[in-house]
Formats: structure tokens, C-alpha cells, sequence
């Protein structure tokens, strides 16, 4: 053979060697990336949004400090009718995970999310209510009635169901973020221990309300799904189902209703005036209880008390005591936040 055929061979053989070791390179180039990407992924702390307070702080004490959480709805503002302003939008779109109570209480929320997912399809949204019941359980009554399909939507007011908004919660962190599955999973066990004992409380703490008492007359109709558990019955609600004021015949009615069922106070809420409810109570010749709350954590920000919890001893107070029991069963209940720093 010529020496001009081995110099071209060996020209040919370092030529395609160069192209070899410049792929393979490139391939390792993007395993490593690809694997920076993936421990990335494995470490990075989610953004969670949320909606009302209660659910915000339900959220709280399952997550910890190993979340960013926001809650979206200011607290004193009608959930029912709150819109997204533009920096809440932008919060929404860079979420890794939304979490509302569903049963088309944040519809406007909802519709954010879903327009966000076209430019980022990784969003997830948990609806807890939806997890929690089905169609065969949801409630219509005056402010939610059927013909407009819409139920009421305030489970997280019975802590049976706040209990399993937190185990929601558990289980969707955990599926979102394994790293930290112990950590979720012990801080879930605590809190839940803490809503079964709020639980009992509540169940000996109604029981001594007379029976004829334990009735409920608000302004908004949040207690649908609370009073069930108890064995309390709501006999009627101010607010008209379109979120109005409601009219003298409506007015008229519920005076009328108030005095035959001989229901000794009547309960205003925390985001709506209470002239009707004063009105109402004076004419029927009852008491009015100015607060009940649903959607606001009392205290401030650092109290204690600001929680679920809290709030849910805050109304028992307010609801129990004015209608001829006491609360004694729940004087040992702690209220502040369980989940370990």
C-alpha cells in the first residue's frame, strides 16, 4: 500500500475520532445539566398560594417553613365576590402550587389559574372541598339555594373537615416535594391531634346549650356544614342568595320566623355592616351577637390566637354563651400553630 493511503487513513481515523470526543461531549454537557435540573427541581422550595385565612393557616401548620405561602384574600373581604387585582395575577402565574376550598367559592381565582396553565401547564390547584365531599354532600339552603347549583361552600367551619383539608394538604406537599415527606407527615399528625380535641370540646361545649336554643340565625349563611355535627339547626340567614340587601318582605319574614321559633340571639358577620342585623334583633326583641367569624383569624398578625383554631374558639364563645351554654370544655385547648420551625 501507497504511504499516501495510510497518511489519509490517519487523517480520516484523528478526523472522525475529533467528532466522536466533540458528541461526546456535548452528551455529557447535557447529562450534567440535565442532572443539575433534576437536584434543582428535588430542592427548590414551592410556591404556594392560598385563598382565605382559615384555609391559609390550615396550610401553615402542615407546611411549616418549607413552603413560600401566600394567602390571597385579604382578610375582612367577601371571599364570595373577591377579584385578583394585577400583582395578585402575577403571584398566581408563578405559583407551583394553588390551593382554594373549591365549590366555586374562588371562581375568579380559578379562572386565573386556568389561564395561567397555558403559559405554564405545571401549576397545580387543589380544591380541598371538592377532595373532601362529593356531589351527595354538598348543602343548598338560603344563600346557597340548589336552582342555582352553586352549595354552600363553607366546609373548613366543621373541624371535622379541616382535618381532612389538612391531610389533603399532606399528602399533595408530599407528592409535590418527597424530600420533605417526614417533616409534613409529623406536623400533620400534631395539628390534626389538635382539631380532634377542638372537636370534642365544641360536641361537650354545644351539648350544654338547652335544646331549644341550640338554633342559629346569621347574617351570612356560613354554618351549614357546622351544624350538623353538633346537632344545631339554622333556621335562617339574613343575606339574600345574590350577596344583596335583603328586603323589607325579607326582613318581615325572618322577624316572624324569629319569634315563633323563639330563638334567643341573632349573629352578625365580620365583612358585612350590621344595620340590618340591629334592626332585625331589635324588632324581634333578641340579642345580636356583633361577630361571627368565618372568613377572619382573630388577633393580629403575631397573636397567638390568629389561626383556625383561634377563630374557632373565638366563635364558640360568641355563638355558645349567648344562647344559654358555656365553654368550659374548651378553656384547655391551646390555639396557636403546631407545626415544628
Amino acid at each position: 500500500m501507497s504511504e499516501n493511503f495510510f497518511k489519509n487513513t490517519k487523517i480520516m481515523f484523528v478526523a472522525t475520532f475529533t467528532i466522536l470526543l466533540s458528541l461526546l461531549a456535548v452528551v455529557s454537557s447535557t447529562s450534567v445539566d440535565n442532572n443539575l435540573n433534576s437536584v434543582y427541581a428535588a430542592n427548590k422550595t414551592l410556591n404556594v398560594i392560598t385563598s382565605v385565612s382559615p384555609i391559609t393557616n390550615i396550610v401553615k401548620n402542615i407546611a411549616g417553613d418549607k413552603i413560600n405561602l401566600t394567602g390571597l384574600v385579604p382578610e375582612g373581604v367577601n371571599s364570595h365576590t373577591f377579584e385578583p387585582v394585577p400583582s395578585d395575577i402575577v403571584k398566581l402565574s408563578n405559583a407551583d402550587l394553588v390551593i382554594i376550598n373549591g365549590l366555586f367559592l374562588e371562581d375568579n381565582m380559578e379562572k386565573v389559574v386556568n389561564e395561567s396553565l397555558k403559559n405554564k401547564p405545571d401549576i397545580q390547584l387543589l380544591k380541598l372541598a371538592d377532595g373532601t365531599i362529593n356531589s351527595t354532600g354538598w348543602i343548598f339552603d338560603f344563600s346557597f339555594p340548589k336552582e342555582q347549583g352553586h352549595p354552600n361552600p363553607h366546609l373548613w367551619l366543621n373541624p371535622v373537615n379541616a382535618m381532612k383539608f389538612a391531610n389533603l394538604t399532606k399528602d399533595k406537599l408530599i407528592e409535590m416535594d418527597p424530600n420533605n415527606t417526614a417533616y409534613y407527615a409529623e406536623n400533620a399528625e400534631k395539628y390534626i391531634a389538635l382539631l380532634k380535641q377542638l372537636d370534642e370540646g365544641i360536641k361537650t361545649a354545644v351539648q350544654s346549650v338547652p335544646p331549644e336554643n341550640r338554633k342559629l340565625v346569621t347574617y351570612h349563611d356560613s354554618w351549614a356544614y357546622f351544624a350538623p355535627r353538633y346537632n344545631m339547626t339554622v333556621i335562617g340567614a339574613v343575606q339574600p342568595s345574590d350577596f344583596s340587601e335583603p328586603s323589607p318582605l325579607d326582613i318581615a319574614k325572618l322577624i316572624d320566623q324569629i319569634k315563633a321559633e323563639k330563638v334567643p340571639a341573632i349573629f352578625a358577620s365580620e365583612v358585612f355592616s350590621n344595620r340590618i342585623t340591629d334592626q332585625i334583633a331589635k324588632e324581634a326583641g333578641v340579642n345580636i351577637v356583633q361577630t361571627l367569624r368565618d372568613d377572619a383569624l382573630p388577633g393580629n398578625l403575631t397573636s397567638p390566637n390568629h389561626t383556625y383554631v383561634g377563630m374557632m374558639l373565638d366563635n364558640m364563645e360568641n355563638m355558645v354563651v349567648p344562647l344559654g351554654g358555656n365553654t368550659s370544655s374548651l378553656s384547655n385547648i391551646n390555639p396557636e400553630n403546631t407545626y415544628t420551625p
